[in-house]
């Protein structure tokens, strides 16, 4: 059985404590907080003594595990095991390991003993092995979701009431909760931090944009992955905010351009099967597109122009000519200003594609004069 993490309370309070259960994702912050109540709830149902393995390379002994879930605790009848994979990958031996450590559970015989297993998040292929199956079966598994862009004033208005705040009502306090948003971007750990320092530094009651803007720090965090899915939706300001965020933390310029040339790329082939007469469904598996992207390219396709993909391709192997050190004379010097450009190209295009098909939403159409 799969619950998400925001959904444990209610778990607790529906069902009580299952044998085992496992925790995995990729953000640090709603991962602890997962943990963190159900080692509450097990420390107020009398499991006292608690043993953690963090297994660490392809030689580590699962004996240990084993025989410790064989046993009770000296002191106690009741006793928590927490199994760290920081890899996900447990390895042959672990995965036989851990089919075998969940069997009894399975089956009802893990009386007095509860199991935390922490993994990272998994792929597909990972999540239909057989070991992963086994804790599935055995008990409870919680997906740890990220918290997207769209989702973060939300999630930040939430926390805010939890500790006894809130925004100003109507437009000042949307306003409030995205620049929040902004500021702390791909790093909830922080975002969690500058909403502690508010209820430090405010009492509980409503808060001003002015009393958040002087509190939250800057300490936003760019995946190079998501700039991509900014420009397919159309958020101008959003992406230049990430490329310049990823210029300032060091990132690569080449894995920057990777991320911008292989939609382009995408984009075309897509286009062409359309233009071959294949319908868009079998377009996007031919072009490899899948996921969260799906949407956004089965927004655009059917209002891009085959020609503008055409020269955003050539601008794409332009602007890789520039991070490889070619000179352009219609480009300019600097890599970063060179995929500045592209960007701002693809965006252009973008955004033509979702005015024609009628659904320009939020897409922004990008003046030319604006490119470097």
């Amino acid at each position: 059985m799969q619950v998400r993490s925001d959904q444990i309370t209610q778990h607790l309070s529906r069902g009580g404590l299952k044998p085992i259960y496992t925790i995995h994702g990729d953000e640090p912050l709603l991962a602890q907080e997962a943990a963190d109540q159900l080692r509450a709830a097990a420390r107020a149902d009398g499991y006292s003594d608690r043993q953690v393995f963090t297994v660490s390379g392809a030689h580590f002994d699962w004996s240990g595990v084993l025989g410790a879930a064989q046993s009770m605790g000296l002191f106690c009848d009741k006793q928590l095991i927490e199994i760290r994979i920081p890899s996900g990958k447990p390895g042959k031996e672990g995965s036989v390991a851990l089919q075998q450590y969940c069997e009894p559970l399975a089956q009802g015989k893990g009386e007095g003993l509860l199991t935390i297993v922490h993994l990272p998040r998994l792929d597909r292929q990972q999540q239909q092995s057989a070991w992963f199956g086994a804790l599935d079966g055995a008990g409870i598994t919680v997906r740890v979701d990220p918290v997207e862009r769209h989702q973060l004033p939300q999630w930040i208005a939430k926390r805010l009431q939890a500790q006894g705040q809130r925004v100003q009502p109507g437009e000042a306090g949307q306003q409030a909760l995205a620049f929040f948003a902004d500021r702390v971007e791909g790093n909830l750990l922080a975002a969690h931090q500058e909403l502690q320092k508010l209820a430090l530094l405010h009492p509980a009651g409503e808060l001003s944009f002015e009393q958040i803007q002087e509190a939250v720090l800057d300490v936003a965090r760019y995946d190079v992955f998501q700039l991509g899915s900014a420009v397919l939706a159309g958020q101008a300001a959003r992406a230049l905010r990430m490329l310049d965020g990823l210029k300032a933390e060091g990132e690569a310029p080449v894995l920057v351009h990777w991320t911008l040339a292989e939609d382009i790329r995408a984009l075309k082939r897509a286009r062409d099967a359309m233009d071959g007469g294949k319908p868009l469904p079998m377009a996007l598996r031919e072009a490899r597109v899948w996921g969260d992207k799906e949407r956004l390219f089965e927004r655009l396709l059917p209002g891009l122009d085959a020609s503008a993909l055409a020269g955003l391709v050539a601008a794409a192997s332009t602007c890789d000519g520039l991070i490889k050190g070619l000179r352009h004379p219609d480009w300019p010097g600097d890599a970063w200003d060179g995929l500045r450009r592209l960007m701002l190209m693809s965006l252009d295009v973008l955004a033509n594609a979702s005015a024609s098909g009628g659904r320009r939403q939020a897409a922004v159409r990008v003046p030319l004069a604006l490119l470097p």
